[in-house]
């Protein structure tokens, strides 16, 4: 390998006086949720809210006085980027970041707020990585790369080491991938710690590189992904071989899984993940015969997702559990018809939200409305005895929400 674990333990002396040492929390909701005994690392919890700031540390500290001098650059779809701008402030090195024009705003502003030159270039982050280089050639700037270096992967390796200290006995480890530093450090310490331990790899089902590099595979990547923190369509050189080696497992997981995960932390566990920071758990919540019974260790790895995403998950999450659902009521066009339908809507406990009032479709008779309404309601039961109720009343009436699809007669 081309890290160790003396190489890691080297890293965390580095890092020690610098960087959080995060709690490792049980997870009592999330057991439940999984059937795994669940237990967290809160990495979300340090300065730029991510893991990243351990590789980055290790990086920075070891540049000779020459490369600090003339300055680094870096290319992320965010909390490499802020990682190391932060660091490369507080040690007093220039610092450019070239991210993907997709990065979203949080991270951009975020980035800028350490002191850093961003240069927003490219679609992808291989787009990024080719701008960067350019510009790294150009001014002679030294290269930080956000995963394929050997002071990367060890400054990540040390989460697993402060994991194992607190929970000894974990079976698994559940790790996102992108490029394969966090992965990879962390299987090269935990399996030096416990040799007999599963280390399991979660990538974006849209993203998956290590595995077609792992399985010799070929499934399309690109697309747009919650978790563009792993949007990664070339993993390293040095990471594969590890993962080839040391990874147990390696699962794919689907924009909906990483929804309910990000929505599962917010809900159940009252803190922030982003969607790359959420694999771990929707890997469990996809396949929870994989961790049953299993005492597992989650790595919260970042928590840098954008309020107005976070918010339209957790209405989405509403809508998926029928906790709010949509109607819509063909109806006599007279007075009085809507005052009616909000009071038999209150007697059936439901909480109205929002009500679209139309007489222009053509599928309604010409004396006639079309009212569509949204409601809050208990849980599905609930949402299915409210249209029962409606129908039964003698209306007309159908949902319109996609989780039950268009469905509903008179």
């Amino acid at each position: 390998m081309s890290v160790t674990i003396k190489d890691i333990q080297a890293a965390r002396a580095v890092i020690a006086d610098a960087v959080m040492r995060t709690p490792m929390l049980p997870a009592p909701k999330l057991s439940a949720l999984t059937g795994a005994e669940v237990f967290i690392k809160y990495e979300n919890l340090q300065v730029t809210n991510s893991f990243k700031e351990r590789g980055a540390l290790v990086k920075l500290s070891r540049l000779p006085e020459s490369a600090r001098r003339d300055g680094i650059i870096a290319m992320s779809a965010g909390n490499h980027a802020q990682a190391v701008a932060y660091h490369a402030r507080r040690l007093g090195i220039p610092a450019t970041i070239v991210m993907p024009k997709t990065t979203p705003f949080v991270k951009v502003r975020a980035t800028e707020s350490h002191g850093a030159r961003v240069i927003l270039d490219g679609e992808t982050l291989a787009e990024s990585q080719d701008r960067a280089e350019q510009i790294a050639a150009m001014e002679a700037l030294t290269w930080v790369h956000p995963y394929d270096d050997p002071d990367i992967i060890a400054g990540q390796g040390t989460v697993a080491v402060e994991m194992l200290e607190d929970v000894p006995d974990l079976d698994m480890l559940v790790i996102p991938i992108g490029g394969g530093g966090l992965v990879s450090g962390n299987a090269i310490a935990a399996r030096a710690l416990r040799p007999d331990i599963r280390i399991v790899g979660v990538e974006a089902a849209l993203y998956p590189s290590m595995w077609n590099a792992v399985k010799h595979d070929a499934r399309p990547i690109g697309g747009p992904t919650l978790a563009e923190g792993i949007a990664v369509k070339n993993v390293g050189v040095l990471t594969r071989p590890i993962v080839e080696a040391m990874v147990s497992d390696l699962i794919l997981v689907s924009e909906a899984d990483l929804e309910r995960a990000v929505n599962a932390y917010a809900i159940l566990q009252k803190t922030m993940a982003e969607g790359a920071g959420a694999a771990g758990l929707a890997a469990m919540l996809a396949h929870p015969e994989v961790f049953r019974d299993r005492k597992v260790g989650l790595i919260l790895c970042g928590g840098n997702i954008d309020p107005r995403i976070l918010a339209s998950i957790m209405v989405r999450e509403l809508e998926r559990e029928d906790r709010i659902v949509s109607f819509r009521l063909t109806i006599t066009d007279q007075p009085g018809v809507l005052g009616k339908i909000a009071s038999r809507l209150g007697e059936l406990g439901a909480n109205i939200l929002e009500v679209a009032h139309s007489r222009l479709y053509l599928d309604i008779p010409a004396k006639g409305a079309s009212i569509d309404v949204t409601v809050e309601t208990r849980n599905r039961a609930h949402a299915e005895d409210i249209m029962a109720a409606l129908i039964q009343d003698g209306m007309i009436c159908r949902r319109l929400d996609s989780g039950a699809g268009d469905s509903g007669t008179h």
